[in-house]
Order: structure tokens, then C-alpha cells, then sequence
């Protein structure tokens, strides 16, 4: 098996959905003993250079999150499936509490991605 450099890692990482994220996560972790909180708490105690890799992680992960749902409610609960694989009701309500969260930590393609789906489906959406 051909060996995956970081960036094809990213990538294929970057077309993962939240969910299956956390379930390759927990595989990951299980697989080699490890907790992937334990490596982001030990980052500040790495002094600068743990600083200036969370500077950098910071400006590379953005969150969607959905301000309102518009007069358009089923198309937008519909855009929050695909982009979330979650379930008609957790949809629903994210959709209905809105202001939350659509997703978090993304890459910028696809924060932006995201935000463009949601804004044609009628929504309120900000990007940060």
C-alpha cells in the first residue's frame, strides 16, 4: 500500500462528515492506546512552538453556524442533513434553535462550501 503524505491525509479528511470524523477519532484511539484530548492539552505546554501551532490551527478552522432558518425551513433542514448526516429530527432541531452550530472546525473550503448551501436554501448563516 502506497504511503498517504499529510496533505492527501487532509483531503480526505476534509470530505469526511462530522460524524464519520468522530468515528475514525475513536478507531484512531483505540487503535494505538491514544486520547486526542491529552495531545491538544499537552500543545500549551510545548511553550512557543505549541503557541505558534495553535495560532495556525486557529486561522485554519472555521465554524458554520446557522443565525436563521428563513421562510424556506424544509430546504434548509434538507442542506443540514447532507452537511451533517444527522437524522430529520435532529435537524429539525438544530434548525428550530437556531442560532447553532452546523459545523465546527472545518477547513475554510468547506466552511465556505457550507455557508453557500445554506445561504441557497434560504438561510441566515455566519461564518467564523
Amino acid at each position: 500500500m502506497a504511503k498517504l503524505s499529510q496533505d492527501d491525509l487532509l483531503a480526505q479528511f476534509e470530505e469526511m462528515t462530522l460524524i464519520e470524523l468522530s468515528e475514525f477519532v475513536k478507531a484512531f484511539e483505540e487503535k494505538f492506546d491514544v486520547t486526542a484530548a491529552a495531545a491538544v492539552a499537552a500543545a500549551p505546554a510545548g511553550g512557543a512552538a505549541g503557541g505558534a501551532a495553535e495560532a495556525v490551527e486557529e486561522q485554519d478552522e472555521f465554524d458554520v453556524i446557522l443565525t436563521g432558518a428563513g421562510d424556506k425551513k424544509i430546504q434548509v433542514i434538507k442542506v443540514v442533513r447532507e452537511l451533517t448526516s444527522l437524522g430529520l429530527k435532529e435537524a429539525k432541531d438544530l434548525v428550530d434553535g437556531a442560532p447553532k452550530p452546523v459545523l465546527e472546525k472545518v477547513a475554510k473550503e468547506a466552511a465556505d462550501k457550507a455557508a453557500e448551501s445554506l445561504k441557497a436554501a434560504g438561510a441566515a448563516v455566519e461564518v467564523k
